[in-house]
C-alpha cells in the first residue's frame, strides 16, 4: 500500500505538490474532501472547519507549552469533535488503500500504515510571491501583513504536530523526504519525484 502524506509550510505550494503527485502516481489525493466530510458528518461550516482542522487556536496556548502538557479543557466542544472526525475520515481514506494525503497531520495520523512523510517548504520571498499569484479577489495583504498571516498559520500546524508527537514539525529528520520549492515549477518535480515514490515503496516490501 502506498500512502504519501504532505506536510508544507504555508505557502510553499505543498498542496498543488501532493495534488500533481497523486496524478502522477494514478491515485486519489485527499485535500478538502476531508474538510466537506467534516462539515457534512458534524453539521459544521466548512469555513470554519477549514480554519480549525489543523490548528489550535494559537493565542489559547502558551507558546512553551509541551507534547506531554496538553489541557484539553482549552478547546472547544467544535474543535474536539472535529480533531476527532478528522482523524477518523483519514483513516477511512487510507483504509481503501493507496493515497496522498495533504496536511492535517496525517502523518501522525497514519502513522501504523507506515506513509511515506514528505514536507515541502520554500524562501519566505518564494511564498509571499506564490500567495500573490493565488490571491483571492479582493484581498489585498501587505508584504508584512501576508508575512505574519503565513507564521501564525504554520505556528498552528506546528502546535498541533508537535502535540500529538514528540517529533518536531518542519525539522528534516521527522520526515522522510524534504521539497525546497523556491524558484521551482513544481509540476516540473513530478516526473523525478513518481518514480523516487515508487521505489520507496518497493524497498519496503
Amino acid at each position: 500500500m502506498r500512502i504519501i502524506t504532505i506536510s508544507r509550510e504555508f505557502g510553499s505550494g505543498g498542496r498543488e505538490l501532493g495534488k500533481r503527485l497523486a496524478e502522477g502516481l494514478n491515485i486519489p489525493c485527499y485535500d478538502h474532501e476531508i474538510i466537506e466530510l467534516i462539515a457534512k458528518e458534524n453539521g459544521f461550516d466548512e469555513n470554519y472547519i477549514a480554519r480549525v482542522s489543523e490548528s489550535f487556536i494559537v493565542a489559547a496556548y502558551p507558546a512553551t507549552i509541551g507534547s506531554h502538557m496538553m489541557d484539553y479543557s482549552m478547546m472547544n466542544n467544535v474543535q474536539l469533535e472535529t480533531q476527532a472526525t478528522q482523524r477518523k475520515i483519514i483513516r477511512a481514506f487510507a483504509e481503501k488503500g493507496d493515497c496522498v494525503v495533504v496536511g492535517r497531520a496525517a502523518d501522525i495520523i497514519l502513522r501504523d500504515y507506515n506513509p511515506l512523510n514528505i514536507f515541502v517548504y520554500a524562501s519566505q520571498d518564494a511564498k509571499l510571491q506564490r500567495c500573490r499569484e493565488r490571491a483571492k479577489e479582493g484581498e489585498n495583504f501587505t508584504d508584512k501583513e501576508m508575512i505574519r498571516k503565513m507564521k501564525q498559520i504554520d505556528k498552528g500546524r506546528a502546535l498541533y504536530h508537535n502535540l500529538l508527537m514528540d517529533e518536531a514539525w518542519g525539522k528534516k529528520e521527522s520526515y522522510h523526504l524534504c521539497i525546497n520549492t523556491t524558484d521551482t515549477e513544481i509540476k516540473n518535480l513530478i516526473p523525478a519525484l513518481v518514480p523516487y515514490v515508487n521505489a520507496w515503496f518497493e524497498n519496503k516490501k
